[in-house]
């Protein structure tokens, strides 16, 4: 049970700089009076502003602090929980969020809406929209039972009977199955991808085997087809040497005809030499009688002599000079031959370069076939790793089926759990256990407000409301007053059942201005009477501009407004 025991507050909307302080488990019933403006309802948004960081009525945050002092806005309200006590502290100018448990001060989160949430699910266990409908029945911002969407209808049920912790329940599972299907999905890939690097791997395998072997096979063929056409080559080498070695032999029989042409081409032209001057002899004394440098007579013996010797001589140069050109032509065949036995060899050593140098290429390509046979054949070899590779790749299969089989079986029975914590699962059952007493309860309070109706809400939190005079009547179908009893018939059954659960239960009532509005005279007088004798474990504050009602309750505090600041004062307690 949560017991408020104080409240009190400073420089909040028209209240100066001294705290205001109410006891709030002093009496059974307190009036709260003053006139409009004077600050009644401020102890309200007091109260909302220091447990749920926003006040009661439509009110921005900002225009909550003391127009005057503009800083030093601050509330406190005390409480207990059982054995433990609590005090909030919540200010603006400076922003202040204090939560304090039996006298330390508690650690806080650094985001103060973490702080917040510490507040309503793990102390109050109560909401903003909870809170009102079990503590507060106001006439200006409060939203009744009956106004609200079935959501909320919902969630306010959900909150009396403890059964949120469904709901949350159901958000986690609902979060973990989500989670639990991403994991399944990405699972999923990581399988199929598997299975792909499997099938990539087989298949390398397989290729690496059958490739290589055919490979190996075909460079082998080529590497001795290479070695045959270098054999032939070099056998054509030989061939070829042969040839040179004959022809060598040949060309050394004809060696010397180019030097014998020298020596026969220098002869020539002595002999050309001595046939010119023979010649000229045998002119001169065939011309000449007498010497025509000095003058002298030339016999004639001697001249016709030496012509018939300068014949001689020329007929015997001439045989000579044939004889010659005869050994010059032969020795020029010679020299002709010569050279084209030395051409031929020339041609014969550069075909055997030619085939050295194909030679060379082949046995570079036999080198170079033998090194990546070399190489195919230590990757056949080493192939018991990629064996290996292969059986990682399966034994990382098997632990993504594991992995998948338990998370599918995991969101199976978190699916079957999720079923019965949804709105028509467990808490459907809850619900319905505690619908009959609810609506006995809210029947309860309308007759004692001599209202007689029949009233029943169903598990979807629809009305059913039967009177004497009309069957099937809704909420909406009643006058302002005749709802401001099922209202108040609502809130003292959700207060009955909230008292029976506990966890919700709390001694504060506070109603505003109620009896200003829609109640008429009896039902006053009704409403006085359930709130002082039937209400029980309660302290109700009822917020009133009637001050014709102070003998029905046992205190009073009273609101004025004197320079722009609200002011309290009690009155004298009347004993019930």
């Amino acid at each position: 049970m949560i017991t408020f025991q104080k409240i009190r507050w400073k420089n909040f909307l028209s209240t100066g700089d001294q705290w205001t302080e109410i006891n709030l488990n002093k009496s059974s019933t307190t009036l709260v009076i003053g006139t409009n403006g004077a600050g009644k309802s401020t102890m309200l948004d007091a109260l909302c502003f220091a447990l749920f960081n926003k006040p009661y009525r439509k009110i921005n945050k900002p225009q909550l602090v003391n127009s005057s002092n503009e800083k030093g806005c601050l509330v406190e309200v005390e409480f207990s929980v059982g054995p433990r006590n609590y005090l909030i502290r919540r200010g603006i100018k400076p922003n202040v969020f204090d939560i304090i448990v039996d006298g330390e001060m508690k650690n806080k989160e650094a985001d103060d809406r973490a702080n917040q949430k510490i507040v309503e699910e793990q102390i109050l266990k109560l909401n903003y929209k909870s809170f009102t409908q079990i503590v507060i029945l106001g006439s200006s911002n409060f939203v009744p039972f009956m106004q609200l969407t079935q959501a909320h209808r919902r969630e306010v049920i959900e909150d009396l009977l403890d059964i949120r912790i469904f709901s949350a329940m159901n958000n986690l599972l609902k979060e973990e199955i989500r989670q639990s299907r991403e994991v399944i999905k990405n699972l999923t890939l990581k399988k199929n991808t598997i299975k792909d690097k499997i099938s990539m791997q087989e298949g390398f395998i397989e290729d690496l085997e059958n490739r290589h072997k055919d490979k190996i096979d075909e460079n082998e063929n080529k590497i001795e087809k290479l070695i045959a056409s270098a054999l032939e080559t070099d056998k054509e080498n030989n061939s070829i040497s042969e040839k040179i070695s004959e022809k060598e032999k040949e060309l050394q029989s004809y060696e010397s005809a180019t030097e014998q042409l020298r020596k026969l081409g220098s002869l020539k032209g002595k002999i050309s030499q001595r046939v010119t001057t023979i010649t000229k002899e045998h002119k001169f004394f065939s011309q000449n009688t007498v010497c025509p440098t000095c003058t002298q007579s030339i016999e004639e013996d001697f001249r016709l002599n030496k012509i018939s010797d300068a014949q001689d001589k020329a007929k015997e140069l001439q045989e000579g000079f044939l004889k010659l050109e005869e050994s010059i032509r032969l020795e020029e065949d010679r020299e002709r031959h010569f050279k084209t036995l030395t051409k031929e060899i020339t041609e014969l050593t550069h075909g055997i370069s030619q085939n050295n140098v194909r030679i060379a290429g082949f046995q570079r390509q036999v080198r170079d076939l033998q090194h990546e046979v070399q190489t195919l054949t230590s990757q056949l070899q080493d192939r018991n790793s990629e064996h290996e590779k292969l059986d990682g790749f399966k034994n990382d299969l098997q632990v993504v089926f594991g992995k998948l089989a338990e998370k599918n079986e995991e969101v199976k029975y978190n699916d079957f759990a999720y079923s019965l914590l949804k709105d028509g699962g467990v808490k459907s059952k809850i619900i319905k256990k505690y619908l009959p007493l609810i609506n006995k309860q809210v029947n309860r309070y309308l007759q004692m407000m001599d209202f007689y109706i029949n009233f029943h809400l169903d598990e979807e939190f629809g009305e059913t409301i039967q009177s004497p005079v009309h069957d099937k009547f809704t909420y909406s179908s009643f006058s302002e007053g005749e709802k401001m009893r099922i209202d108040l018939a609502l809130l003292f059954a959700w207060r009955e059942v909230a008292r029976f659960k506990n966890s919700a239960n709390t001694n504060l009532l506070i109603l505003d201005e109620v009896f200003d509005s829609s109640l008429d005279t009896v039902g006053t007088d009704e409403f006085t009477k359930i709130i002082r004798f039937v209400i029980q474990d309660a302290n109700t504050f009822v917020i009133s501009h009637k001050a014709d009602m102070l003998d029905k309750f046992n205190n009073v505090i009273e609101f004025s407004k004197k320079g722009g600041f609200s002011y309290m004062s009690q009155k004298s307690v009347v004993e019930s």
